[in-house]
Formats: C-alpha cells, sequence, structure tokens
C-alpha cells in the first residue's frame, strides 16, 4: 500500500535535506529517497573529501619551509594511504550525522531508488551498495520489492553525476568520484580538463607526490573565471611541477588499471598508473521516469521557474539538477527557499545574481562578482577601471618562494561601484566571503579605501589598493 506523504523529497543532497528539513520543521510530513550514502556529492565525494585531500597536500609546503622559521625537520613523505582511510572515514561519520540529523527533524528515510508512477506517485526500489557514479533506479536486487509513495508535492533533488567521453576505453578511467574510493596512488596520472575539478585534483596529487599531466583542449584554464586570475593559477600549478599540455584532447584509452595508455587525438601516447576524466558533469535524470510525471525535461537538466517549479505546479526541482548554479550553498538555499514559501508563509526566492565562487587549487582561487571580462561586455573598457596588487606574501618572505599573491577590484568608473572582488593565494575563499557582503551591499571604491587596514595581512591590499 501507497504511503501518503505531504512531500517526497527525491535526493538526499544538500538541496534536499535542507528543503526536508525545513519543511518539516514547519510540521509538514516528509519522506526523503535516497540509494547511496546520505549527504550527496559535496558531503560523499565532492567539497568534503576534496577539501580534507586539499589540507593533506599543503603539508608538503608546510614542512618544506618550516626549517627557515628555524624548524628541524627530518625527510618526510606522505603515506597517501592513511590520508585516503582517514578521509574515507570522515565520509562515513558524515553520513551518519546526516541520518541522525533527518530522524531528529522527524524526515523519515527511504533506502532506494525512486522513479515516477505518475505525477502524485514514486516507486522506490531496493538500493545497491553504493557504487562511484551511482546507480539508477533500474539496478534494484534481483527479488527485491517495490515501496510506492504518494506525495501531495514532489521535490527533485538528485543532483549530477560525472560525465566520460565518447572515446574508446573512456571506462577505464576514473571520474572525480573513483578518486574518493582508492586505497592507494599510483606515481603518475593523467588529468582530462581544464576546470576546477581538473585543476584541484592535479594539485591535490601533484601534492602528494604523484607526477601530473594535464591535458586541456583549449588555451587556458578555468573557463569562466577572470584570465587573469586563471594564468596566475596556470603559472603557479606549472612552477610546481604539473605538466599542462594545451591544445591536447584525449582520442583512447587502452591497457589495464594500473598501467593505462591515453592517446591523444594528434596520436601522441601517454603511459599512466590512471587516468581522471575531469570533463564536466549532467543532471542526474537517469531512471526517474519523468515523462510518467509530465516534468518537461530541456537539453539534459529540468527548467525550473524563480520558485523552484517545474511544469508540473506541484513537482518542484533544486541544485545541479536543474543546471543553474551548480554549487552546494545555492542548492541549500534553494531548498529552504522552496521549503519557506510552500510549508513556512514566507515566500522569497534566491538571489542567482551575486554568488561567490572558489577555486581549492595551489594556490586558491576565489571570486565573487563580475571577472575583467564580463564587466567589458556589459560595461565597455571605457567604462571601468581596473586595480589589483601583487606581491610575495609575508607567511613566504623567510622561505623566499612563490607563488605571489594577487588581489584585483574591477570598478565602474561613472558610480566607482565595486563590480567584482577576486584573489589568488591562500585562504582567498576565506577573504572572498567577507568582501561578498560588501559587494552584495553595492560597496564602492571610496568604502573600500575608507576601511581601515587590518595590518599585517594579505587582505589589506584590499583596501589600501591606490585609488
Amino acid at each position: 500500500m501507497a504511503s501518503p506523504f505531504d512531500l517526497v523529497v527525491l535526493g538526499a543532497g544538500s538541496g534536499g535535506l535542507a528543503a526536508a528539513k525545513r519543511a518539516a520543521s514547519y510540521g509538514a510530513k516528509v519522506a526523503i529517497v535516497e540509494g547511496d550514502r546520505v549527504g550527496g556529492t559535496c558531503v560523499i565525494r565532492g567539497c568534503v573529501p576534496k577539501k580534507l585531500l586539499v589540507y593533506g597536500s599543503g603539508f608538503r609546503h608546510s614542512l618544506s619551509d618550516a626549517a627557515s622559521y628555524g624548524w628541524e625537520v627530518g625527510p618526510a613523505r606522505c603515506d597517501a594511504s592513511v590520508l585516503l582511510a582517514n578521509v574515507a572515514a570522515e565520509v562515513d561519520r558524515l553520513d551518519q550525522l546526516h541520518r541522525d540529523l533527518l530522524a531528529k527533524a522527524g524526515v523519515t528515510l527511504i533506502r532506494g531508488w525512486g522513479r515516477f508512477v505518475d505525477a502524485h506517485t514514486v516507486e522506490v526500489t531496493s538500493a545497491l551498495s553504493g557504487g562511484a557514479e551511482g546507480t539508477a533506479p533500474g539496478g534494484a536486487e534481483p527479488g527485491s520489492t517495490a515501496q510506492q509513495l504518494i506525495g501531495e508535492r514532489i521535490l527533485i533533488a538528485v543532483g549530477g553525476r560525472p560525465k566520460r567521453p565518447a572515446i574508446p576505453g573512456a571506462e577505464l578511467g576514473w571520474v572525480s568520484d573513483d578518486l574518493f574510493l582508492q586505497r592507494q596512488l599510483p606515481s603518475t596520472v593523467v588529468i582530462v580538463g581544464a576546470g576546477f575539478i581538473a585543476c584541484e585534483f592535479a594539485c591535490i596529487l601533484n601534492g602528494l607526490g604523484v607526477a601530473v599531466t594535464q591535458l586541456v583542449r583549449g588555451d587556458h584554464l578555468l573557463r569562466g573565471f577572470d584570465r587573469e586570475l586563471s594564468a596566475a593559477v596556470q603559472e603557479a600549478m606549472q612552477a610546481e611541477g604539473i605538466e599542462i599540455r594545451f591544445a591536447h584532447s584525449p582520442a583512447a584509452i587502452s591497457g589495464k588499471p594500473g598501467d593505462l595508455t591515453l592517446t591523444t587525438q594528434s596520436g601522441e601516447q601517454l603511459d599512466c598508473g590512471a587516468v581522471i576524466l575531469a570533463t564536466g558533469r549532467r543532471p542526474f535524470l537517469a531512471g526517474l521516469d519523468l515523462e510518467a510525471a509530465g516534468v518537461a525535461i530541456e537539453g539534459h537538466r529540468i527548467p525550473v521557474n524563480p520558485d523552484q517549479v517545474t511544469n508540473v505546479p506541484h513537482i518542484y526541482a533544486v541544485g545541479d539538477v536543474t543546471d543553474r548554479i551548480n554549487l552546494t550553498p545555492v542548492a541549500v538555499d534553494e531548498g529552504r527557499a522552496f521549503a519557506d514559501t510552500v510549508y513556512g508563509n514566507k515566500p522569497r526566492r534566491v538571489n542567482h545574481q551575486l554568488v561567490a565562487s572558489a577555486v581549492f587549487s595551489d594556490p586558491e582561487l576565489a571570486s565573487v562578482g563580475l571577472s575583467e571580462e564580463e564587466a567589458i561586455e556589459r560595461y565597455g573598457e571605457e567604462a571601468i577601471r581596473i586595480h589589483r596588487a601583487r606581491f610575495r606574501p609575508m607567511a613566504l618572505a623567510l622561505p623566499k618562494r612563490g607563488p605571489r599573491v594577487l588581489l584585483k577590484l574591477v570598478v565602474e568608473t561613472s558610480s566607482d561601484k565595486v563590480l567584482g572582488c577576486h584573489m589568488v593565494g591562500d585562504h582567498a575563499a576565506e577573504i572572498i566571503q567577507m568582501a561578498a557582503i560588501a559587494i552584495g551591499m553595492g560597496a564602492t571604491k571610496a568604502d573600500f579605501d575608507r576601511t581601515m587596514a587590518l595590518h599585517p595581512t594579505v587582505a589589506e591590499e584590499f583596501v589600501t589598493m591606490p585609488g
């Protein structure tokens, strides 16, 4: 017999969890359906484990710089198996934590994969043990029974999955999810891609002692970010020994796990222990049977209006499945805005216009607002001015090494309004998070100039740049 709920949420990732708990706090009877561990991409195979690996790889610099500060440190090596095991254990802890938080909030967790039977009914089949790229609903265990849920409203929050390029042997490569399943690291890797995932993993693995070659189809890294900042990251990555080959694309992968050969489209063959295919992500629509509910698809995504509503009035979607701004805090806010509007009598919409973002490469990059290129396109080159500072941070004065930090403000000349605030360097994301408040309030360059500097810091350069 089908179980009735006020809200059925498909997917226990960041957006789904936020919506389910907020809706339940308003008194709604909520079920959340998940066939993998609880927490979604961010907690299980994204932001959290990746940042822990970033911290782990960063000790290479700390140990090498220690001597210049008087610390005697003997020869050091990283046992990657210990790091990987500890990260996996932390992910397990967070999975259980999120389960406990759902129970505390009064949300019913249904284990399995959901698919639409009709516009109000979801059928859930038993989940296989979670794989790296997820298993679609059709992968239920033989002999498992299906449970049906009836929802007055249904929220789709199933997120996205990595996509592989259509080349022979693509199944031999790892996608980003697979790295978190490893217990050892190979000595050499080839990373395919130029985006933030590719650059972050290149820096992580390089920091852990893996020889990294990165293949980039275009002529620069980090498309969509300010070009000057991406060039600064590229310069530092190459200085650390990462080999970046532009205008290179994969044609095929051959061999066996641990002993692979990647053949490029120009015919060059690169031998390596692993290939990481960081070639983008796509909404995870497989097996949902959206057509049974009449939910429209646009390309590979579910389109929604500003209130997260699909073309079916009682079916909503949030997060990466809508393929708007695919960031965890955005999905969380979309989920909470949905619940506030529908169940809390507090209607509100998410502001997608000003969203800070970061790349946890080495060095770190963070931005909020318009890049220089975007500002020129929108206002014209004569209508903006650029303020920048680039220097060696004090932390590296004694080790006498790079990279230099880069701080940059993009300002509209006529209004003096700061259109964009950008940084490459240690703790860039922490600093830009605070700058985002000022940018969101419409701060001008004069407002920055009036702010007293906190000395000696890197961030003070944002308020001491010559006018």
